[in-house]
């Protein structure tokens, strides 16, 4: 849809910072919301939320994790858990996948030899992970890419641990999807 604002909080936090700037927009968005207790995760960067701009949050020499909504925290979570293996993961925020903050989604997978990883909690198909690939490739940026993401599917309903274990993308599911590739 043209013009349509597409936006995926990773925690309370950017919840509160970006309900005023969506009210303040002229034009119609969509945000994702997380259900549950919805957890603070950005507080401890001195996150500041803003429509199409994208945050390092971490930096890391081996991969980049590209992640959005939940996945920003589990991204944080599994590059800890990397980083006693040896593998040093950036990770970067991206609040909003439409508009996306093309120059440091750009700036970043240009850093020579890292992997490259998107990471959603969406479907494969049509989401951060194609649009982080057609960005790349129409700007000729070809790192070794992957995604991170639901399959293409009709998926089961249930408590999210098991959905999360069952479909790839529980803090665990992310490390060794990264392993693997590496």
């Amino acid at each position: 849809m043209p013009n349509l604002m597409i936006v995926d909080p990773c925690d309370a936090l950017e919840i509160e910072q970006a309900v005023p700037a969506i009210a303040a927009h002229q034009g119609p968005v969509y945000m994702r919301l997380l259900r549950g207790n919805v957890p603070l995760v950005l507080d401890e960067y001195g996150y500041q939320f803003e429509i199409g701009k994208a945050t390092t949050l971490r930096t890391g020499n081996d991969v980049l994790i590209i992640s959005t909504g939940l996945m920003t925290m589990r991204s944080l979570e599994a590059a800890k858990q990397l980083q006693a293996d040896g593998i040093d993961v950036a990770v970067l925020h991206v609040p909003t996948i439409k508009p996306l903050d093309e120059q440091t989604i750009l700036a970043e997978a240009r850093k020579s030899g890292r992997l490259v990883v998107t990471a959603e909690n969406s479907s494969i198909i049509g989401g951060l992970g194609e649009a982080v690939a057609g960005l790349l490739l129409r700007n000729g940026v070809t790192p070794t890419f992957r995604q991170i993401a639901l399959p293409d599917a009709f998926l089961d309903a249930g408590a999210l641990p098991t959905l999360h274990d069952r479909y790839g993308i529980s803090t665990p599911a992310v490390c060794a999807q990264i392993k693997a590739w590496l």
